[in-house]
């Protein structure tokens, strides 16, 4: 595996982790096993819609990214995706730092207006073709996960955007390799997420985990975001 000037396994490591780690992430899919655990009635059936859901959001992570590193390689403009991509990491950084101390208060890093009342609306629509059909349900589920990960950018997409930028320094052919593993890295908390709640552990008790922990998750995300776009604007200048 070929990293580009700049761009090395750790940093590739830790940006997918604060990519995974976010919040807006764990909230998701806390909801979505609560649901299809009402839903499947049996854990087995919980297990593969959430192992479907997680497919479909590695997959189209890794698509997303794949098309954005071929503009920006085909247009050459990853210079300036590069000064873009630092400076967005900086100012996402000092927002989720400000999540720590006030969190939700004032400009935070959120998902899409309206994504979470159309998420709860889709999950409705799941129910009915799970009366239909228990595959029909599967397929409605992994299309909910494509849905996710478009509303989810905005609270979540900081990192990745810097990782497509240090990326695009290389030439395309590197940069794939590179996505698959960064994308594989995003999704293993998801399946942690799914195995605990698969062993018994309930979506509230999950729910409130991450309340209590979500500001110091902003706090380590924020830090890395920061001293990673510092870094970004070091290396070009």
């Amino acid at each position: 595996m070929v990293f580009p000037e700049g761009l090395t396994l750790p940093i590739l490591v830790l940006a997918a982790l604060a990519d995974s780690i976010n919040p807006c992430v764990f909230g998701v899919l806390i909801f979505l096993i609560a649901f299809m655990t009402k839903m499947y009635k049996k854990p087995s059936r919980m297990l593969l819609g959430g192992f479907l859901y997680t497919l479909v959001v590695y997959l189209s992570y890794f698509f997303l990214g794949l098309g954005f590193l071929k503009i920006t390689v085909s247009f050459n403009v990853s210079q300036t995706v590069y000064w873009v991509a630092a400076l967005i990491a900086i100012f996402a950084g000092i927002l989720e730092i400000k999540d720590f101390f006030w969190y939700g208060r004032g400009l935070t890093l959120k998902m899409i207006p309206g994504a979470e009342k159309r998420i709860k609306m889709y999950t409705k629509k799941i129910k009915k073709a799970h009366e239909k059909s228990v595959s029909l349900s599967y397929l409605a589920a992994a299309a909910l996960g494509f849905f996710v990960v478009l509303v989810e950018l905005p609270c979540t997409g900081a990192p990745y955007l810097a990782v497509l930028a240090l990326i695009g320094h290389g030439n395309y052919a590197q940069g794939v390799p590179l996505l698959l593993l960064y994308n594989f890295i995003f999704i293993l908390p998801l399946f942690v997420i799914i195995g605990i709640a698969y062993f018994g552990k309930s979506s509230k008790k999950l729910e409130g985990w991450r309340k209590e922990h979500r500001g110091l998750m902003r706090l380590g995300i924020g830090s890395f975001l920061i001293a990673l776009g510092a870094y970004m604007l070091y290396t070009i200048l």
